[in-house]
């Protein structure tokens, strides 16, 4: 293991110990110890309309290829569309998607596409950066992303009580940034790691690949006859709640909670239409979390970065994302969860309109965040709309603009988020949940025609 994958695994672990210890933490280091911390903590103040309870960000690290997904522009002609001359109708007139999308086709009733997201940003980092915070980069504070900003308004403070944390990453970090900003680990994603499509998803710090639940039993009931500190103090309260930590602990690995990532539960039919692959059982692990009350999960869904041979890889990317994406939309739909869950889906920016056919990139797409597209569903988004446009090559945003901003702060709003509230930071500045444009590229504002 690399310096790199122990410092990710400690983050892990760490992130699911301050889930399972946080009250009792708290309570242990006295009253006032989490304020001092962060400062002054404002209590989130409840939108005029609060639809959605849960969040899952698709997140396509590396940038999706706009024109070859939400997008499409087949009479631009072969420089920018490529192969891909044939897109689909969708089951909404008028809406059509890329041609290796035919079960999201057959979902557009549901979600509605952004067509004019910009920032103009070209850098991985820094992009999504912005996407993630709806800041840009270099300023004197680091802002937390929307999942950190989730967490800490609908968390522990907004009377979160399960044992899975309330942000939690599958399967990976989810950029080359820090998620949680000035708002400090306590507010970092529960990374679970491993592979929901493996024959057993390796949660970590839950599920461990070479020890069976027995013998998790028997460490336990080992633990506990050699603890002759609880048996001689059996009416401490600081014992007590050290018990308590104990309890949720073993609670989440041979618990009801712990049992949330084992998908063998779920049907090999159902399991078959989300996609054997690691992201199609992703998206039913995240369905999975979300109907038992996780806020925020985000699928961290890399491999968009096709600088070259752009379309051989969208030959197996895009059939992957299309059953993944739109049994999880269906899934959400036939269990009454989708109009409570926002699903938002998109990367730190698209990737160039014209192609890149010349040596060595051999039909590759380059960073592009001038114009990019987004997919939005559920929590009060209405479905089967267009919000913006680009224009005839899908260059330039033709008409509405949509910031990261606009993005994040109708998400916000839905939450029950006040996007114009106070932000909870150390230094105790004046600091809104989601600031006035801030970026090179303007937008026109919340998401208000699909809300």
């Amino acid at each position: 293991m690399s310096a790199g994958d122990r410092s990710d695994a400690v983050s892990r672990r760490d992130a699911l110990k301050r889930a399972l210890v946080g009250a009792a933490g708290a309570a242990l280091l006295g009253p006032g110890a989490v304020g001092a911390q962060l400062g002054k903590r404002p209590k989130p103040v409840a939108a005029a309309a609060t639809k959605a309870k849960a969040v899952i960000q698709v997140w396509m690290w590396g940038g999706p290829p706009h024109l070859d997904t939400f997008d499409p522009k087949p009479e631009a002609g072969y420089d920018f569309c490529g192969p891909f001359r044939q897109p689909i109708e969708t089951n909404v007139a008028g809406i059509r998607v890329g041609q290796l999308l035919p079960r999201l086709a057959q979902q557009a009733d549901k979600y509605s596409l952004i067509r004019s997201v910009t920032h103009g940003n070209n850098g991985h980092e820094t992009a999504a950066y912005i996407v993630q915070t709806g800041r840009e980069s270099g300023g004197r504070l680091a802002f937390p992303s929307i999942g950190a900003l989730v967490s800490r308004f609908m968390g522990q403070e907004g009377g979160y009580v399960g044992l899975v944390p309330p942000y939690v990453v599958l399967t990976q970090p989810q950029g080359r940034f820090d998620e949680a900003g000035f708002l400090g680990p306590r507010y970092k994603p529960f990374a679970t790691g491993g592979d929901p499509n493996a024959q057993r998803f390796i949660v970590e710090g839950v599920v461990a690949g070479n020890i069976t639940d027995e013998r998790q039993r028997s460490r336990r009931d080992l633990l506990h006859s050699l603890d002759t500190l609880r048996a001689a103090l059996p009416n401490d309260p600081q014992a007590a709640k050290l018990a308590a930590c104990e309890t949720n602990a073993y609670d989440l690995i041979l618990g009801d909670a712990g049992k949330l990532f084992d998908l063998s539960q779920e049907t090999d039919e159902l399991r078959q239409q989300y996609g054997r692959n690691t992201f199609g059982q992703s998206c039913l692990a995240a369905r999975r979390l979300v109907a038992a009350g996780v806020p925020y999960v985000t699928i961290n869904y890399g491999g968009w970065d096709t600088h070259k041979q752009n379309f051989e890889t969208m030959g197996w990317k895009l059939p992957e994302l299309d059953a993944g994406l739109a049994t999880l939309l269906q899934d959400l739909a036939d269990r009454g969860l989708l109009e409570s869950t926002i699903v938002w889906c998109c990367g730190e920016f698209g990737r160039t309109p014209r192609v890149a056919w010349e040596a060595p990139w051999g039909g590759g797409r380059h960073h592009y965040g001038q114009c990019f597209s987004a997919l939005v569903a559920g929590g009060g988004f209405r479905g089967g709309q267009v919000v913006g446009a680009s224009d005839a090559t899908g260059e330039q945003v033709a008409e509405r603009p949509v910031s990261a901003q606009d993005l994040l702060g109708s998400i916000c709003q839905l939450l029950g988020i006040d996007p114009e509230g106070p932000m909870p930071n150390p230094r105790g500045l004046e600091v809104k949940v989601m600031a006035a444009e801030q970026t090179a590229a303007q937008g026109g504002g919340r998401l208000a025609e699909i809300m």
